[in-house]
C-alpha cells in the first residue's frame, strides 16, 4: 500500500498539486458535447493556433484543476479518424520553485538532464518546463508556477 500524505503536501521534486490535464480529440465539438451531456460545464472555448498547431482548443474546470480538450492538429494521425474516440494526453503539475527543480532534474545523468528549459507559459505570469522523451515517462509531463494572485 502507499504512503499517503495530507492534502497540499508538498513533494520532494517540490509538487504542490495537478494543475490540468490535457485530452486530445478528432472533434473538438462532439467531445465537448458528451463532456456536457455528463455534467461538465465548458467554460471557454479557444480559437486560434497553439504552439503544437491546433486551431482550437476547449476547458473545463474540474475544481481546481482543468481539464484542456485539443482537437487534433490538421493532418496529425489523430485529425484522421473523426470517429476515434477523444485521449488522454498528458498533464501539468504546480510546483513550489521551478528554478529549484531545473537545476535538480538538470543534473540527472542524460545529456541536458531531463527537464527542458524554463520558459513563459501561454498564462499571463507563469512558467512552464516539460520534461524531455529522455525521461522515458509514456506521457508528456509539464510543471508550472502557479497562477499570479
Amino acid at each position: 500500500m502507499g504512503h499517503r500524505h495530507p492534502l497540499g503536501h508538498r513533494h520532494p521534486n517540490g509538487v504542490v498539486r495537478l494543475d490540468h490535464v490535457v485530452a486530445f480529440s478528432p472533434d473538438l465539438d462532439r467531445t465537448v458535447a458528451a463532456l456536457e451531456r455528463d455534467g461538465l460545464p465548458l467554460r471557454r472555448v479557444r480559437e486560434g493556433p497553439t504552439p503544437a498547431g491546433a486551431m482550437r482548443q476547449a476547458f473545463f474546470r474540474l475544481g481546481e484543476v482543468i481539464l484542456e480538450v485539443v482537437e487534433n492538429p490538421p493532418g496529425t494521425p489523430g485529425a484522421e479518424d473523426r470517429a476515434r474516440e477523444a485521449r488522454f494526453y498528458g498533464i501539468a503539475f504546480v510546483v513550489a520553485d521551478i528554478d529549484a527543480l531545473a537545476e535538480e532534474l538538470g543534473e540527472l545523468p542524460v545529456p541536458g538532464g531531463v527537464l527542458g528549459s524554463v520558459r513563459d507559459a501561454v498564462q499571463p505570469g507563469r512558467r512552464i518546463a516539460t520534461m524531455r522523451r529522455e525521461a522515458n515517462l509514456g506521457l508528456p509531463v509539464a510543471f508550472m508556477t502557479a497562477p499570479p494572485e
